[in-house]
Parts: C-alpha cells; sequence; structure tokens
C-alpha cells in the first residue's frame, strides 16, 4: 500500500508543535547573577507581570537634574550563572558591541555624552549576562503557522514574547558618576513584540532588537518619562 506524502505544510507545522513542547524557547530567564557589583543590592520586582525586569534596586531620584552621561564598555558577564547558551564568544562580543553602539545612540538624544565624571553626570555600566538566538526556519515558521500565530497574538497583547524567540539579558547599574552613588540597578530581558517578523530572520535580530527596546527603556526612565516602570526599593548603599 503506498503511503501518502507529508506536505510541506504538514511538516512546517509539526516543526512548530514540536518548538512549542520544547518549552517556548523565548531566552533564558534572569536571575540574580552572583557576581554583579551590585548583587548584594538588587531585590525580586513584585509587579514585573511580563518578566521583562524581575530583579531591581532603587532610590528616589529626581533624573530630571542629570544632563550629561558616561556609558563604560559594555561588559560580558564570565560569572558561573551566566546564560549564552550556545552562543561562541565571538557571537557575545558582537552583541556587546550591538549594545553599546545602541546604548550611545539613544541616550545621545537627551544627554552629553562625557568621558569624565562632573555635576550632574550619570555613569552607567551595562553587562551582557545572557542571551538567546532565533532558531532558522522555525522561528520565521511560527509566525504564520496555525499553531504558532495565535500563540504569537495572544503573547504580543499580554506583552511576552513570541514562540522560539531570541532574546537579550543583561544588568544596568547607574551611578552618579561624582559621588559613586548607587542610583539604580536591575536586570532585565528584552525582546522583540511577538508579532515583530523582522526580528525572526537571522539568528541574532530578536537579540539586537531587545538591546534597542532596552536602550529606549533606559533612555525614557533616566529622562524622568517613565515614572511608573518599577517599584522603589530601599536598601543600605554599596
Amino acid at each position: 500500500m503506498n503511503e501518502r506524502p507529508i506536505s510541506p505544510w504538514l511538516a512546517a507545522m509539526a516543526a512548530v508543535l514540536a518548538a512549542l513542547s520544547l518549552a517556548g524557547c523565548s531566552g533564558p530567564r534572569p536571575i540574580a547573577y552572583s557576581h554583579l557589583g551590585s548583587t548584594p543590592y538588587l531585590r525580586p520586582t513584585p509587579d514585573d507581570a511580563n518578566g521583562r525586569t524581575p530583579y531591581v534596586f532603587a532610590v528616589p531620584v529626581n533624573w530630571r537634574q542629570y544632563h550629561r552621561v558616561i556609558i563604560d564598555p559594555v561588559e560580558i558577564y564570565d560569572g558561573p550563572d551566566a546564560q549564552f547558551g550556545k552562543i561562541p564568544s565571538q557571537g557575545q562580543a558582537y552583541l556587546a558591541r550591538v549594545m553599546q553602539q545602541r546604548f550611545t545612540t539613544r541616550l545621545a538624544r537627551d544627554f552629553t555624552i562625557v568621558t569624565q565624571p562632573a555635576p550632574d553626570t550619570l555613569r552607567i555600566h551595562l553587562t551582557l549576562t545572557g542571551a538567546s538566538a532565533t532558531p532558522p526556519v522555525i522561528g520565521t515558521l511560527s509566525h504564520f503557522d496555525l499553531a504558532g500565530g495565535p500563540y504569537n497574538a495572544l503573547q504580543g497583547l499580554r506583552g511576552k514574547p513570541g514562540i522560539v524567540s531570541g532574546a537579550v539579558v543583561y544588568a544596568v547599574e547607574i551611578r552618579d558618576a561624582r559621588s559613586g552613588q548607587l542610583l539604580r540597578s536591575e536586570v532585565t530581558r528584552q525582546y522583540p513584540a511577538a508579532m515583530n517578523i523582522g526580528a525572526s530572520f537571522g539568528p541574532m535580530k530578536a537579540a539586537e532588537k531587545g538591546i534597542e527596546k532596552g536602550a529606549e527603556a533606559l533612555a525614557r526612565r533616566i529622562t524622568g518619562n517613565d515614572e511608573a516602570i518599577a517599584p522603589t526599593f530601599r536598601a543600605p548603599q554599596p
């Protein structure tokens, strides 16, 4: 008896369903990394519904008093709890370069970028702690097929990542450049909108889009234009 061949569409759908069963591959979940300078001060964020910023430390700050910013070279985290999975050192270095460029470009729209401490100056230290790549082919197919499409649409409404989408995880530490006082620290995971099809083309595109979104979120925070992002935690200063 002749068996009917499986259509390419059914094969693609089966692949997406297999991906779904493997745990909604949306990148590593951030943790309170053990080797950050601000690790002792990070606390769980109680109202982080979408899992973007699960750990934070903050003190009350009038962000509008700052007009200049020092951006340290992006650090690649090498602690034992780093979350880079199968991304090789070259890929990590690439993402660090992208992060340096995107954050600098975005912050330059609102601040004067400087290299020396001065009054009204922030110092920002970014640490790339983890990332995941978008699987080839399956990441794009998941936006179109009958299994992944509705799921991604629902995830988009919830502000959560799409299925089999790459992501980037990093820590931000913000200090007053002159006093060295830690003003805010957070561990965050950024990813493209669940229905962003363009971000599914290329293994690093989703992580790059996450970096762009992270730069925008940080700029809104330290210009005082997004006061509702995360609650304030009081703790002894480092």
